[in-house]
């Protein structure tokens, strides 16, 4: 099986653990790819789901490491790849300066990544009517797994730590709502220049667009070298059904923010975010996907995961047919563009890990 077809369905279905692994534990709820676990497969490392639903049910069996750390991955008792764990990280053994478990500050996402939610409350998650039904940003929270706001200090010095220790090459910095006028690009501005101050290390800023598009140019000059502003849904029907309340900021807000943006960071520099699976049709994402490459936004597109604790646990998530059925186009749309996940500095499009994409940019390109 093509490695970026194995991909789409280990992403689609989830696996069966049949022990548990070493190194880097799953993730459970929070913000960014949740219930999943890191897996190497054939060079690359992927978010796979092991705590949903689906995953509970899948076809995909991991088995127990060999002495070389290799573990085979079976489909109704085939074997079909083989898959490794990355290791756990050197800096989660430490503690900031004021005693918070840096795990607690910042994780570990696919090989090399490092993640936080700078402030892990949201303005709309509180609301039935007004949160995003798939988010679980509260939960991780509830569950004392991490801090409800990570000063710039703790960020700093935990990102010196992971790049010292672990070789981290680059930063995402997210961040739940606090207000609808900047929407958090003033929190990310100090966590960024922080950051840089401590050490050299690139970093993508994630956030709603906010209402001045002079917001830009201080992400940038506060050290934050690439961002994320994300659509998560793209046609109107399914913004207002799946997060009502980001949905009160329009879709022409986010083009116009784009193009305000792109000018700043760079083509390919600016990304977003999209779920395959909550509804929008392959054709509504292509399309919108065409409209963003030609602004010169990188269109960074992942199958939907259920996340257990969300209205949308028992959504089911995108087949892996339908993921093809928008990803080898949408690879061709971006090498037509010049634009490449290996070249973006930082973030999410980069990293590649909760989606197929690179490895089928890879594939475009050997073609």
């Amino acid at each position: 099986m093509p490695t970026e077809r194995l991909i789409n369905a280990l992403q689609s279905f989830g696996v069966r653990l049949a022990d548990a692994r070493p190194g880097v534990a799953s993730r459970r709820g929070g913000a960014g790819p949740s219930d999943h676990k890191a897996m190497t497969i054939a060079g690359r490392t992927v978010m796979v789901p092991v705590h949903t639903a689906a995953a509970f049910d899948s076809p995909f069996l991991v088995r127990r490491p060999d002495p070389d750390g290799v573990s085979e991955i079976e489909h109704d008792g085939v074997v079909i790849g083989r898959a490794t764990f990355p290791g756990k990280p050197r800096f989660y053994a430490l503690s900031t300066f004021d005693g918070v478990p840096y795990s607690q500050i910042a994780v570990l996402h696919g090989r090399d990544v490092l993640a936080t939610t700078v402030l892990q409350t949201c303005i709309r998650y509180a609301s039935r009517t007004k949160t995003c039904r798939f988010c679980s940003i509260g939960q991780s929270l509830a569950a004392g797994r991490t801090v409800a706001r990570k000063s710039p200090e703790q960020l700093a010095e935990v990102a010196r730590a992971a790049v010292l220790l672990d070789g981290v090459r680059h930063m995402v910095m997210t961040t739940g709502t606090p207000n609808a006028t900047d929407r958090g690009a003033a929190i990310l501005c100090e966590s960024a220049f922080a950051v840089k101050a401590a050490v050299d290390l690139p970093i993508q800023a994630q956030c709603e667009p906010p209402d001045d598009d002079r917001w830009f140019a201080r992400l940038k000059a506060s050290g934050v070298d690439a961002l994320g502003l994300h659509l998560e849904a793209v046609t109107p029907e399914v913004r207002a059904r799946i997060m009502p309340g980001k949905a009160s900021v329009p879709l022409e807000r986010y083009y116009d923010a784009f193009a305000a943006a792109v000018p700043v960071f760079g083509r390919g520099q600016v990304s977003t975010y999209i779920l395959a699976g909550l509804g929008d049709t392959p054709e509504a994402i292509l399309a919108t996907a065409e409209r963003l490459v030609g602004l010169g936004v990188y269109p960074f597109v992942v199958p939907f995961v259920p996340i257990s604790g969300t209205p949308l646990e028992s959504h089911p998530g995108p087949s892996p047919d339908l993921m093809h059925a928008i990803l080898q186009p949408l690879a061709a749309l971006l090498a037509g563009a010049g634009l490449r996940s290996g070249e973006i500095k930082a973030g999410c499009g980069r990293c590649g890990a909760c989606s197929a994409l690179s490895a089928y940019e890879r594939t475009g390109a050997a073609a």
